[in-house]
């Protein structure tokens, strides 16, 4: 006869078992995302000159998605949109405000992020690298710790971010010195190192690895936001050569401009860091545990002074960062989970940085909060049926005059800019991926009814009033 104590212990001891089953089939969870690496940077999506053999190798064992764009043309609303699920018209952090408003590029006190909804479900939450939705001061509501995460390490704001052998970084809310003797430039951290000897990406990675080491016995998500390859805009302004990197690696001795070399250089070594993450997930049993993504946060840039042409880096597309065309906002991305995504794939899924948080909710059995503009893209990734899409997708700029551009179908790209009515610029991604050639005039009626949505496909934040540019106006001297 079984006693009712004994009853209550077996009871228990079989609840923990299934809970511990249950939490051993959700996966672990890395986001790994370059800065400023355009879509034709990498050679599994076209690159010639820059060697990525590791990415290439990630891509082979997984999964690459040729439609996928990032939340926005720069930096913190791109990344702003990848942490609510909610697209560039909706999310708290519309663009890069800086110094003259830090309060308007921080997320808030009630924001929802997928580093929350990942806590709440009982993930361990780390964010090691650049985050630039907070900062000490006024921006201090959107600080890591206050969004969700029991971890971060890195840089708090973009300024500080480019420089590349800082003077200190961010361990949680402690700055912590390094070795480099820095020249500053400007405020919050920006500058150049005259004696550098610690390279931040080169930290980043050691403390991402350090990470998943010490968090493989439970679920966890890691979102690892490097700086490679953005320019150092500081350096490049004083010195002419914003590609900072430790040395030119295999493109030493390549007859090409110092900034040249950087900037192949800093793509390479950004391809060894996640050859060394994908390694040490296969040496730690983890691999068939954990979904890798990798992509970046917009369009290249062209601030450290490199030849675009030598390297092609948007490949097929027009335009780079701060573009709508697709240059500016089209990104790599490869998926990988061994035995789940399979390898050697490719998807043409059209899916953007606002579909991570239903995905990562989906895959972690979270509740996805209610208002987001995001459709999980696991169906896709596991090549399972019922795939969602969206009608629209949705981008603005407010840099140099409000620009704002949808996708409609998959298919047709608008972009309007000049005023609230003016015409839309209509380019069909089907026949034209350059986006070359408008053809509103031949499809007055798509043209039309891209133009209705992007007058209702954002809510009003006083801190990011459209400020139209009228095409053709003189500027009054």
């Amino acid at each position: 006869m079984i006693r009712p104590l004994t009853t209550l212990v077996l009871l228990t001891a079989f609840a923990l078992i299934s809970n511990s089953g249950q939490a051993a089939e959700r996966p672990n969870l890395i986001w790994i995302m370059a800065d400023d690496l355009g879509y034709g940077d990498l050679g599994c999506f076209g690159q010639k000159v820059i060697a990525t053999p590791n990415l290439d190798r990630m891509a082979a064992e997984g999964m690459k998605f040729t439609h996928f764009y990032a939340g926005a043309t720069v930096c913190a609303p791109s990344r702003s949109v990848l942490m609510t699920g909610q697209h560039h018209g909706h999310t708290r952090v519309r663009g890069n405000a800086g110094k003259m408003n830090p309060a308007a590029q921080a997320l808030k006190e009630g924001d929802v992020t997928v580093a929350k909804v990942l806590k709440d479900a009982g993930y361990q939450t780390a964010l090691i690298g650049k985050w630039g939705l907070g900062d000490e001061g006024a921006a201090e509501t959107g600080l890591p710790r206050k969004q969700g995460f029991d971890y971060f390490y890195g840089y708090l704001n973009q300024s500080h971010a480019h420089n590349h052998f800082p003077d200190y970084l961010w361990r949680n809310e402690t700055k912590e010195p390094l070795s480099n003797i820095v020249t500053p430039v400007g405020e919050n951290g920006g500058g150049y190192a005259t004696e550098a000897v610690h390279f931040s990406d080169d930290l980043f990675a050691d403390e991402a690895l350090k990470y998943v080491t010490e968090n493989k016995d439970a679920p966890f998500f890691l979102y690892w936001s490097m700086v490679v390859p953005h320019a150092n805009n500081e350096r490049n302004r004083e010195l002419k050569d914003g590609a900072e990197v430790p040395d030119y690696g295999p493109y030493a001795d390549k007859d090409w401009p110092t900034p040249d070399k950087g900037q192949a250089a800093m793509i390479a070594r950004l391809d060894s860091y996640v050859g060394r993450m994908l390694d040490l997930l296969k040496k730690e049993g983890l691999a068939e545990k954990t979904l890798v993504i990798f992509t970046s946060d917009n369009g290249p840039h062209d601030e450290s002074n490199h030849d675009l042409t030598r390297f092609n880096p948007s490949g097929p597309f027009t335009g780079i960062k701060r573009s709508l065309t697709d240059g500016g906002i089209r990104v790599p991305m490869i998926a990988w989970l061994p035995g789940q995504v399979k390898a050697g794939t490719e998807s043409g899924h059209v899916a953007s940085f606002a579909d991570w948080l239903g995905t990562a909710a989906d895959l972690a059995g979270a509740k996805a909060p209610d208002k987001i503009d995001s459709i999980s893209f696991k169906p896709a990734l596991l090549g399972q049926e019922g795939q969602g899409k969206h009608e629209f997708f949705y981008w603005e700029f407010h840099e140099g005059g409000f620009k704002q551009a949808a996708l409609y179908q998959g298919r047709w790209k608008g972009i309007r800019q000049g005023g609230p009515d003016a015409m839309v610029a209509l380019y069909d991604q089907q026949n034209d991926v350059s986006e070359k050639i408008n053809v509103a005039k031949e499809h007055p009626e798509i043209a039309e009814k891209i133009g209705a949505y992007l007058k209702t496909a954002r809510t009003e934040l006083p801190e990011w009033e459209p400020r139209w540019k009228q095409e053709g106006k003189k500027k009054k001297k």
